[in-house]
């Protein structure tokens, strides 16, 4: 047997620092993988564009994920419906958090959204949703979004997530349907380039903007309070686990708009329901409904009898002013005025409204702090401006004097602020309407066909695309559908050709005449005359003029109150009724059966001084109004003004005609004001 040769003492040595160093290594090795993950774990947390490496802003991304062929399949390609599926996304990659983000998505494929997830419709439009001209998210429920370094880079907590799907039209595949643009729309000072499109993926990295003056920061972590035309207060004064005490507070800011018997609605998204109120009442009181709800699976124990409103989408309207000292339902502040917000202008007092509920929760909200206000919120009135409201954004506690009398005051648990802005009616969707007429023309220049819409049913017997017709003075003072006779007898006269069928009704509820009385060598005046041919009475009516580059020369209006505005209305008058003239009386029947129905009126003379404003040339059309406001509400213009007809081509010299033509149409109304006495 062969023994093995002893191995040197100095070999020994050396293997075992070899072995030494191996261990070493191998160790460092594995604290470097327990501290920093492996390859495939830094893999998955690299960003997924190298934009969003380099963004020190807000970064934006639009994911076109997938579509398929709806019903019905159609061999037109751009009527081709598709059901699609996107992602959105807003990522915080600043140094401070960023408050109450808005993403505008410029959809231009005929888009309808379906179900949106992770943020809400900034307008408030209720689902689907049409947005082929684009539109704006707003966070919900999670609208700010912290930054990364308060965070320890936690992405729920600095990105938001948007699950679309909707139905487009068109783009035959392989195309894939984008949007135009996305960008973000904070008024905080964003700038935000042309977006980057590589094939299914859009993005863009939006920065602050270095010229962009923001006001001196609050001390809060809370957004700033908003100015608007119109603003909702949703403070909540008491927190339990289940349930809280919440008060609205409505606050008209525009000095030319109301509204009369307001409707308030909104959208509950978890499930809440409220169980009392005082201040206001809904429309449906479904308390005995109410347990088959869900909520009714959940409070078994409660007795939903006295239960306000389970609806989704409750309709909420104010109390009749003799409530308003009533210990059950009233006793607000500013509440119970039959729903009549006036402008600040005219009487601060009424220009506030407020009520108060009792709020429950459903899980998984069962704790005091799991607060949400409600969204989507929308507001309209009789005859009324139409108002576009933005989503509830977290403000400051708003504090309220002590209750005792004490110089202390007391903050909210939390507050949300709502703010809405006026929006002009769209074409033929207005509530009221003006015609022209002149002393230089004989004929009036009516309101337009349909201004105030037309339905399916008004359209069967008329042209809804027809151009109105020429009319006589005194068809003004009659309803429209008793104007047909003179219509084509005055067109006859004229020896116009008369439209079969014939044009449709301007179906407004409201009209204004103004009418240019002369034009003399100091000035020139106008008589501008109400019409109300609905069974309504308006009260504490107002209507404002904008007269545009001439309105210097304003001196008076006569029958009304008369007053100029300042900015941002200036060129306006802000016209109301004199004390004991400030109701303008509905329609009436006439003294016969036969008899034409008789308008609600009220009319006064303006006049004008051509001193300060000289060149202003009344055979033009200068004469007339930019725009109209009756009750806040614009009216639909004329889409043509009265021409100089060829017996009044000097302009500033009245013929007697054109005196008989006017005092005739003076003697009208003077006679139908006494028919109605």
């Amino acid at each position: 047997m062969v023994m093995a040769a002893p191995v040197p003492l100095r070999r020994r040595w050396a293997l075992m620092v070899v072995v030494l160093f191996a261990v070493v290594a191998a160790a460092v090795a594995q604290d470097y993988n327990d501290g920093g993950g492996d390859d495939e774990e830094d893999e998955k947390k690299k960003p997924q564009y190298k934009a969003q490496e380099s963004c020190n802003g807000v970064f934006l991304s639009y994911t076109f994920m997938e579509r398929t062929k709806e019903y019905p399949h159609l061999k037109n390609a751009t009527a081709q419906p598709y059901a699609f599926k996107a992602t959105a996304t807003v990522l915080n990659t600043m140094t401070q958090d960023l408050k109450a983000w808005q993403m505008f998505v410029g959809f231009q494929h005929k888009e309808i959204l379906v179900s949106v997830g992770g943020a809400v419709l900034l307008d408030g439009s209720d689902l689907p949703a049409n947005v082929s001209g684009g539109v704006t998210f707003a966070g919900y429920p999670m609208a700010d979004l912290l930054n990364s370094i308060d965070t320890a880079g936690e992405e729920s907590l600095i990105e938001s997530k948007i699950e679309i799907t909707g139905t487009q039209f068109g783009v035959k595949s392989p195309g894939k349907p984008m949007p135009k643009t996305i960008k973000l729309t904070n008024p905080a000072g964003f700038r935000c380039p042309a977006p980057t499109r590589k094939d299914s993926v859009m993005y863009v990295c939006c920065v602050k903007d270095p010229k962009f003056k923001a006001k001196k920061a609050n001390s809060t972590r809370y957004v700033a309070r908003q100015k608007a035309d119109l603003t909702f207060a949703y403070d909540v004064l008491q927190a339990n686990a289940n349930s809280y005490m919440a008060q609205v507070t409505i606050d008209n800011w525009s000095p030319i708009s109301r509204l009369d018997n307001w409707n308030l609605t909104w959208e509950w998204k978890r499930g809440e329901f409220i169980y009392s109120m005082k201040g206001a009442y809904t429309l449906l009181k479904e308390g005995p409904a109410c347990v088959y709800s869900p909520a009714a699976g959940y409070y078994k124990d409660l007795d939903f009898t006295p239960v306000y409103n389970c609806e989704k989408r409750p309709v909420i309207v104010d109390l009749p002013p003799e409530r308003e000292k009533d210990k059950d339902v009233g006793n607000v502040p500013f509440c119970c005025k039959n729903g009549t917000l006036l402008p600040p202008t005219m009487d601060p007092s009424k220009s506030k409204a407020m009520f108060q509920m009792q709020v429950f929760k459903m899980p998984p909200d069962l704790n005091r702090t799991a607060l949400y206000p409600p969204q989507s919120w929308k507001i309209s009135g009789k005859l009324n401006p139409q108002y576009t409201c933005g989503q509830p954004i977290r403000v400051s506690p708003q504090e309220f004097p002590d209750a005792t009398g004490l110089l202390s005051s007391t903050p909210a648990v939390a507050s949300w602020q709502v703010a809405c802005n006026i929006t002009r009616p769209k074409k033929r969707a207005s509530k009221c309407c003006v015609s022209f007429s002149s002393f230089y023309n004989d004929s009036v220049v009516p309101c337009n066909t349909c201004a105030c819409g037309c339905g399916s049913d008004t359209t069967a017997t008329c042209d809804p695309d027809a151009r109105a017709m020429l009319l006589p003075p005194e068809a003004l003072l009659i309803p429209f559908e008793n104007r047909t006779a003179k219509a084509r007898a005055w067109a006859k006269i004229k020896h116009w050709r008369v439209p079969n069928p014939m044009p449709c009704s301007d179906n407004c509820g409201l009209s204004i005449n103004w009418h240019v009385i002369n034009n003399y060598k100091s000035g020139w005046s106008v008589r501008m005359t109400i019409f109300n041919w609905q069974d309504y009475t308006f009260k504490d009516w107002f209507a404002a003029v904008t007269m545009g580059d001439h309105y210097s020369g304003y001196e008076n209006v006569y029958s009304f109150n008369g007053t100029r505005m300042d900015a941002p209305f200036n060129n306006t008058i802000f016209m109301q009724g004199v004390p004991g003239l400030t109701y303008l009386d509905a329609i009436t029947d006439g003294k016969t059966p036969a008899d034409p129905r008789v308008p609600g009126k009220q009319q006064s003379v303006i006049s004008f001084k051509r001193k300060d404003a000289p060149n202003i040339n009344i055979a033009k059309g200068e004469g007339f109004p930019k725009r109209v406001y009756f009750d806040g509400e614009e009216c639909a213009l004329p889409d043509r003004i009265p021409k100089v007809s060829s017996a009044h081509r000097r302009a500033g010299t009245p013929s007697l005609t054109q005196v008989a033509m006017a005092a005739a149409l003076v003697m009208v109304v003077a006679l139908v004001d006494s028919l109605r006495l």
